[in-house]
């Protein structure tokens, strides 16, 4: 019988695990037949002393056999995938692409997560709709692939219950930002959805939980590599993280901008992301040729309005009403009619003239959270309404005294000093030369053929 112990000494000492030995972990957690003290000590040892790559796709394999596994008609073959976010600010390119995907020929079964810390989650995004429904059964999820083709739903209860117990622990040991964690985690649930193809957006810059490219690309890599040895195709792309993508943060205004992406109206960095992951995905199918035609056939979905179509079949095949549904998916459309309003809106202006040369998302973020948009710890409740409107773009010539940003703010009021954090946030520069917005996704890693 292994001794954990021993498993966490060897560990500890910078050996390499045996796949025997990595499986005897995973299922001792999934069990309960392991002390909570000796997972995080597990935990803390993988953190310091890292897994080699056999390790690391052994732990990820064995996570994912922990619960139940999907499965899904043999005529969805090389049609079923998913993508997965590292985390930003303003990050609601899953409310537009994956109904862009079903409207493709995908079947998306979109298993997302809840915001913690400064990072919003996409279910509370689409929770903050009335009478949506993220919970849902493996039986319900097949239903919905097939009528809709797709759905955003959260964990089941029998998915991947060894990564439950373990993201838990790794929050409380600080250990959430090891490189074999973070791969275990995300790819055992993703290999659970029983994928045909899987896009990765790994975020770096301020904003995200690797400040630079090199390290975000070291942990694209390993994903990667870890998610094609599952089986399924996976690819990447790397994209900035300093600013807010689109305009709109916060649960509520979130959802608005999706809904105004799908009806044509989005701004380009969202645009760009969304027919970047999506054409990706439909190379990785062979649903096109290339990544020029995947890309165009994404931004086609959208512009044209059959992305829309899915968005509202979606709603209302997981409990929105159809008359909020048809409201929402509307040409013209006051949202709040549906969607909860913010009791006071704040408007703040520039302080100076010039070009808007930066505006810093963390910082905007962060007291966002503060204000009742984000959680610190899981299962804690946050206002929907609560966020803010950027009014103003980077590279955009402003003068001296026009707003830039709307709050949106309820019963917390925000004090002098994050009103001043806010007016810090954005940087505007003295020249007026007009800047072109930059490129956001910076490299792509592409499966191996």
């Amino acid at each position: 019988m292994l001794s954990f112990p021993e498993l966490i000494r060897k560990k500890r000492d910078g050996e390499t695990l045996t796949d025997d030995e990595v499986k005897a972990f995973v299922d001792a957690v999934t069990e309960k037949t392991i002390q909570e003290s000796q997972i995080g000590a597990m935990l803390m040892a993988i953190w310091q002393r890292g897994m080699v790559t056999t390790e690391t796709q052994t732990l990820t394999r064995q996570m994912m056999l922990s619960g139940d596994v999907m499965t899904w008609p043999d005529e969805w073959s090389g049609r079923v995938v998913d993508k997965h976010s590292t985390g930003g600010v303003g990050d609601k390119v899953s409310l537009v692409l994956a109904p862009a995907l079903a409207a493709c020929g995908c079947k998306v079964p979109m298993i997302s997560g809840r915001g913690l810390a400064h990072t919003g989650g996409t279910l509370d995004k689409m929770e903050s709709i009335p009478g949506f429904n993220i919970n849902q059964s493996a039986d319900r999820i097949l239903q919905m692939l097939d009528s809709v083709g797709c759905c955003i739903v959260g964990q089941t209860k029998t998915l991947v219950p060894a990564d439950r117990v373990l993201y838990a622990i790794r929050d409380a040991t600080s250990t959430v930002d090891s490189l074999a964690l973070i791969a275990g985690s995300i790819l055992s649930k993703k290999g659970a959805e029983s994928l045909s193809a899987l896009v990765l957006d790994v975020k770096f810059g301020r904003a995200a939980l690797y400040k630079d490219l090199r390290s975000a690309k070291e942990l694209a890599m390993l994903l990667v590599e870890t998610g094609n040895a599952l089986g399924i195709r996976t690819g990447a792309a790397l994209s900035c993280m300093d600013a807010v993508i689109g305009r709109c943060v916060g649960n509520s205004l979130e959802v608005m901008e999706s809904l105004e992406t799908l009806k044509g109206r989005g701004p380009e960095d969202l645009m760009e992301l969304v027919s970047t992951l999506g054409g990706l995905l439909l190379t990785m199918t062979d649903l096109v040729s290339d990544l020029s035609e995947g890309r165009r056939k994404i931004y086609d979905a959208v512009i044209g309005g059959a992305a829309l179509s899915k968005f509202q079949a979606m709603l209302e095949a997981q409990g929105v009403a159809n008359q909020t549904a048809r409201s929402l998916c509307s040409a013209h459309n006051d949202y709040f009619t549906v969607l909860r309003k913010s009791e006071h809106q704040l408007e703040l202006k520039t302080t100076s003239g010039g070009t808007v040369g930066d505006v810093d998302g963390l910082v905007l973020a962060k007291i966002l959270h503060k204000l009742g948009a984000g959680r610190s710890k899981a299962g804690e409740s946050i206002n929907h309404s609560v966020g803010a409107e950027l009014l103003v773009s980077i590279g955009q010539q402003v003068e001296e005294g026009v707003p830039w940003l709307r709050l949106h703010h309820d019963d917390r009021v925000p004090t002098d000093e994050q009103i001043r954090c806010l007016q810090d946030a954005v940087c505007v520069r003295a020249d007026t030369h007009t800047h072109n917005t930059h490129t956001v996704v910076k490299e792509l890693l592409l499966p191996q053929k």
